[in-house]
C-alpha cells in the first residue's frame, strides 16, 4: 500500500533522516575509557553498520527472521542521536531516557507508518524477548567484541575488560560460537583464508 505524504510529514521524515546521518560523527564514547583516542573511535553508524551484517547472520543461524534482525540493529542506536553513546559506566551516574521515549520525540512529524516502523523496532530491541531481537542484541555485544580484538591487535592491551564483559553477555550459541573462534584469530586473518 503506497502512502500518501502531506508536506510536514515528508519534512518530518527529511528530519529524522538527517539526523540519524548525525551518527555518522558520534564516536562511540566507551573506546575512550579503554585508552583508544577519539581521532581513532569508530563511530555510532559505524558500528550500526556491522551490527546489521551480523544479525542477520546470527539470524540466519538462530533460525530468525533475517530481515527483522537487520532492521532491529541498523535502527538500535537511532535514539543516541539525541542522547549521545552513554556507556554502562556512565549509566551508574546519568539517568539516561527510555529510547522508546526519545524514537516517539524523534519521529513525532514522520507519517505514522514511519513513526511506527521505528517504535516497535526499537521497543522490541529494549524488550530483548522475539528470537530477532535476541539476535540483534547479540550481534551488537559481537560487534563490540570484535572490534576490541581489533583495537587490541593495534595494541591497545586495556580492551580485555571489555572483550569478556561482551562475551559473558552474548545469549544465542551462534553468537559464542563465533565469539569463541574470533578470540582464536588475529582480526586480519580474513584475507589469508583459502576461499
Amino acid at each position: 500500500m503506497e502512502h500518501q505524504l502531506v508536506d510536514a510529514e515528508a519534512t518530518g521524515i527529511a528530519h529524522l533522516m538527517f539526523e540519524a546521518g548525525s551518527l555518522r560523527g558520534l564516536p562511540r564514547t566507551g573506546w575512550r575509557q579503554d585508552g583508544i583516542p577519539l581521532s581513532a573511535t569508530e563511530t555510532v553508524a559505524e558500528h550500526s553498520h556491522r551490527t546489521a551484517v551480523i544479525g542477520a547472520i546470527l539470524a540466519a543461524l538462530e533460525s530468525a527472521d533475517p530481515a527483522r534482525t537487520t532492521l532491529l540493529c541498523t535502527l538500535h542506536d537511532i535514539p543516541e542521536a539525541r542522547t549521545g553513546d552513554l556507556t554502562p559506566l556512565t549509566k551508574r551516574y546519568v539517568t539516561a531516557a527510555d529510547p522508546r521515549k526519545v524514537i516517539a520525540d524523534q519521529t513525532t512529524n514522520a507519517h505514522p507508518a514511519v513513526q511506527g516502523l521505528f517504535a516497535d523496532a526499537i521497543a522490541e530491541f529494549e524488550d530483548g524477548t522475539t528470537p530477532e531481537a535476541r539476535c540483534a542484541r547479540d550481534a551488537d555485544k559481537l560487534d563490540c567484541l570484535l572490534r576490541a580484538l581489533e583495537y587490541r591487535a593495534g595494541g591497545v592491551p586495556a580492551v580485555q575488560g571489555k572483550i569478556d564483559r561482551c562475551r559473558a553477555a552474548l545469549t544465542t550459541a551462534a553468537a559464542r560460537q563465533i565469539a569463541d573462534a574470533a578470540l582464536r584469530l588475529a582480526p586480519s586473518d580474513w584475507q589469508y583464508a583459502q576461499a
